[in-house]
């Protein structure tokens, strides 16, 4: 599935709170029966104490959201497709175990889309560094690694092998990888999506035959040696018509996630966002911005576009 930004725990489907009264004379009855009615104020009540602060911080993210950025039908259905195309089989299985429906599946492709479009708002991209992604993502390569825990045993790894000592041998010796420990370290080919993005960068960039730095990843400390490179198969290639997607993968590659909270608190405050159920004031407590954080992020921003001209 794809990767949330702001994480929410996804219900059997999207249900939105009803705006209704406390007032009975204007409650109205959605069930009637010999045991007792059920009206839309019982029904607002249960449905806020299981799943209201969540559904109320999604719908009002949504809201403020959609009132500067736009995300067709169109682009969702795109998404959508991908997703199932990627998952194969395991789509409609995966969708139940992340408790969606297809409705529900697309309105949180739409909140996820609205914002990555917030989180690279202001983030360029040169043609330059597009065509470099593609040239990556129609490779492959084929890759050796020594994965080791700290800093210091990774440079003394580096330097072994520098020196002339059988990689195999080192990997056998060193490595934490047990899935590569017992092959001398090999990876065997890979391409472009197949690795953690830091190993990626690096095996990507790399010199044939040439040891690398020590790479930190969530895995530990790598040593990379690339062996080989070849072009990925034609059927597989990117073309001219997935540059923008490319455009869009880079903007959010270089996207701070860190900022979504603080960029969505000041959409929030631009909106006058005011919570009339007490039971639920709390709800956007972690997007409150004080005035001296807006400044301060105002600021932030101006200095970052300063240093950028």
């Amino acid at each position: 599935m794809k990767k949330k930004i702001l994480a929410f725990t996804a219900a059997a489907s999207i249900l939105a709170l009803s705006a209704c009264s406390n007032n009975a004379a204007t409650d109205e009855t959605l069930v009637t029966s010999k045991a007792g009615d059920i009206s839309k104020n019982e029904l607002y009540e249960e449905m806020k104490d299981i799943v209201g602060e969540q559904t109320l911080q999604m719908l009002v993210i949504e809201k403020v959201l959609e009132d500067k950025y736009k995300v067709t039908d169109k682009e969702i259905d795109a998404e959508y497709k991908k997703t199932e195309e990627e998952l194969g089989e395991a789509f409609e299985m995966s969708l139940a175990q992340e408790g969606h429906t297809p409705e529900s599946f697309k309105k949180f492709l739409r909140l996820n889309m609205l914002q990555e479009k917030a989180l690279t708002d202001g983030i360029e991209v040169s043609d330059e560094e597009v065509q470099q992604r593609i040239e990556q993502m129609n490779t492959e390569v084929n890759a050796r690694h020594v994965l080791v825990e700290d800093e210091e045993t990774a440079l003394e790894v580096k330097e072994k092998l520098e020196g002339g000592a059988d990689f195999a041998e080192i990997a056998k010796e060193y490595s934490e990888d047990p899935g590569s420990k017992e092959e001398g370290g090999e990876l065997g080919w890979f391409g472009y999506d197949k690795m953690v993005p830091e190993f990626r960068d690096a095996a990507f960039t790399l010199e044939l035959k040439k040891i690398s730095d020590p790479v930190l990843s969530s895995n530990g400390y790598h040593i990379i040696e690339v062996t080989d490179k070849r072009e990925v198969a034609k059927e597989d290639k990117v073309t001219k018509e997935q540059e923008e997607n490319v455009r869009k993968e880079l903007m959010i590659d270089k996207a701070d996630p860190s900022t979504i909270v603080q960029k969505v608190s000041k959409l929030m405050k631009d909106a006058n966002v005011e919570i009339k159920d007490k039971d639920l004031e709390s709800v956007l407590d972690m997007f409150q911005m004080d005035d001296k954080e807006d400044t301060d992020a105002d600021a932030d921003g101006a200095e970052e576009d300063k240093e950028e001209k």
